[in-house]
């Protein structure tokens, strides 16, 4: 079979065959909801004009049109479900043309170029990548304009074209990508607009995206029992309609990719490479700094506020110790890409929130308990405080297990010091255990160590938990997260969408804690100052040098209970255990 001309503007024919297979799904599923009124217009129409007359002609008609009007109602109701639930739209920090024109005059070009729709708009998602987004829904579509109006009046009668999509572009590539970087990354990504633009292809994606945001407002489990059964019954129906256009709809969109990737071809092919080996490296140095440096503010309650321009810090520090990275930081005399927005601070800013909604969770704006901090701060209101309140937190733990001393060890210091928490943890293994509180718990909490050990990581746990139970428990205020929308054909997830580690062990907590006590023990002894490295987060500096070889010291006298290591470390250093420390 030949090609159109419409086929040969975007692509090959199989996302247009993939489509067509799915609107069929959709005819299919309403020549079902019209079979059985089409059988009761036959029957009624038979018993007025006389030809299907008798008892078991009338019994038929009193069967099948009540049935027709269920089976109308039930399809009306679908309908209605699936046209307005909301699909699901990835949270980011849309872009104004006024706040980067030079960003929109290139993806302009871009689009000219490739012979494609330009994107209708364009915003910034923190993550390391780029898509395009439908969002011709009504619930997400701006208010029409007077234009908008004048064209709709134009062409009632016309097959008008789909609204071209929004181009969603990661915030790190903006810092760390130069411009040509840029725009050869995301030629295949604007290449997409043509395929959208495709009347088939974009009512495929439309009928899909309302059966799979069906599905997830039908599956919201706070409703009551006759609207959970009606819209269980709704909810069944999407899943069928939705297992029988999967196939087809990932065909589609493989076919899409590809005749996108072969259209980008033509523009900046080969700078492509090289811009593609960039983003693994932006990848790498973005996930260290938001697990190893954002996540510890996060968790205080405190959000950097300039993530975007750290991650050109962690990377040009990653390609100084990473040998295969040698050569990479010589490209940062060339335009980075985020001189392409006009305020690039306030859209750092913007995004580096929305990274900590969307990764830890928390309110919208900025409050009491939810801060931004800067980079300059960071070793003080972050590290430092972290450790103080940490340590802070061991002690209140050890003041409440009142665990007595064998008559054979002395008598455990007053204080929080550093040697009563070493004290505790290596008591004579004939005591009895610290009370553990009510509260399950891990079994690496319970593998190795000393039994008082184990008990302080469970305590650790419970009270952490406690805190966080404490903390959520406070109900939002004006900078509160937003309240939830009482329309019911809405999905609004809850934050974090994507939390980027799971829980702590007790284990782990209890490494984090002893490690903020002899953190606290040193700068109050030696006269050590917290610090930020780009790569591993809150570090100490002791005499100006990082305290690389701590954490190993940590380890062994959690999992052997021999402090001989630490204290060896702690001597060396000069540190004096026994000197009470200032907690928050």
């Amino acid at each position: 079979m030949g090609m159109s001309g419409a086929e040969r503007e975007q692509g090959a024919p199989g996302p247009r065959a993939r489509a067509l297979a799915v609107l069929r799904v959709r005819s299919r599923a309403l020549a079902v909801a019209l079979l059985p009124a089409a059988a009761a217009v036959i029957l009624l129409a038979g018993g007025s004009t006389g030809h299907l007359t008798g008892p078991g002609w009338d019994l038929a008609r009193r069967i099948v049109t009540p049935l027709a009007v269920l089976v109308l109602l039930l399809a009306a109701g679908v309908a209605l479900v699936v046209a307005r639930a909301r699909p699901a739209v990835t949270p980011t920090v849309p872009i104004a043309e006024e706040a980067a024109p030079d960003l929109y005059r290139m993806v302009r070009d871009l689009a000219d170029r490739l012979g494609v729709p330009a994107p209708s708009a364009i915003a910034l998602t923190p993550d390391c990548d780029s898509w395009l987004e439908d969002r011709t829904h009504p619930a997400h579509a701006p208010p029409p304009s007077e234009e908008d109006d004048d064209v709709a009046h134009a062409g009632r009668s016309s097959r008008r074209a789909p609204a071209a999509p929004v181009l969603v572009i990661g915030s790190p590539f903006l810092w760390w990508m130069r411009v040509a970087e840029l725009r050869a990354l995301l030629a295949p990504v604007v290449a997409g607009t043509g395929p959208s633009a495709h009347p088939d292809i974009a009512a495929a994606r439309r009928f899909v995206r309302g059966l799979d945001a069906a599905v997830a407002v039908t599956s919201v489990p706070d409703r009551g029992p006759v609207s959970r059964a009606v819209f269980a019954g709704v909810g069944w129906v999407a899943r069928l309609l939705l297992r029988g256009s999967r196939v087809h709809a990932a065909e589609m969109e493989r076919g899409v990719a590809a005749a996108a990737a072969e259209r980008a071809k033509a523009v900046d092919y080969g700078l492509r490479i090289v811009a593609q080996e960039q983003v693994g490296l932006a990848y790498a140095g973005w996930d260290r700094l938001l697990t190893r440096v954002a996540l510890p503010a996060w968790r205080m309650g405190r959000w950097p506020a300039r993530l975007n321009a750290g991650v050109v810090a962690a990377l040009t520090e990653l390609s100084r110790r990473d040998r295969l990275a040698e050569g990479f930081a010589s490209r940062l005399g060339e335009r980075p890409a985020c001189d392409l927005l006009e305020e690039p601070g306030a859209v750092d800013e913007a995004t580096s929130l929305l990274a900590a909604r969307l990764f830890h969770g928390g309110p919208a704006e900025t409050g009491p308990g939810w801060s931004p901090v800067h980079w300059g701060d960071y070793p003080e209101e972050v590290a430092g405080r972290k450790w103080r309140t940490d340590a802070a937190r061991l002690h209140r733990i050890l003041d409440g297990l009142r665990v007595p001393p064998a008559h054979e060890e002395p008598p455990a210091p007053d204080g929080p010091t550093l040697a009563r928490v070493l004290t505790h943890l290596t008591a004579a293994p004939g005591l009895p255990p610290a009370p553990v509180p009510a509260v399950a718990p891990d079994e690496d909490d319970l593998a190795g160590g000393t039994a008082h050990g184990a008990a302080l990581a469970v305590c650790l746990t419970a009270e952490l938990a406690r805190e966080e139970a404490a903390a959520a428990a406070v109900p939002a205020g004006p900078q509160g997260a937003a309240a939830p929308d009482p329309d019911p054909l809405r999905d609004d997830r809850a934050l974090p969408l994507f939390p980027l580690q799971p829980p702590r062990t007790g284990r782990e907590l209890l490494a984090d804690h002893i490690t903020a006590m002899v953190c606290c023990a040193a700068m109050d002894t030696v006269g050590a100052v917290p610090g930020l490295d780009w790569l591993d987060g809150p570090t100490l500096l002791v005499g100006g040098a990082r305290a690389t070889d701590l954490p190993p010291q940590v380890l062994t006298l959690i999992e052997d209970g021999d402090p001989s290591g630490l204290r060896n470390w702690l001597t060396r250093q000069g540190i004096r255990p026994e000197k009470p420390v200032r907690l928050v």
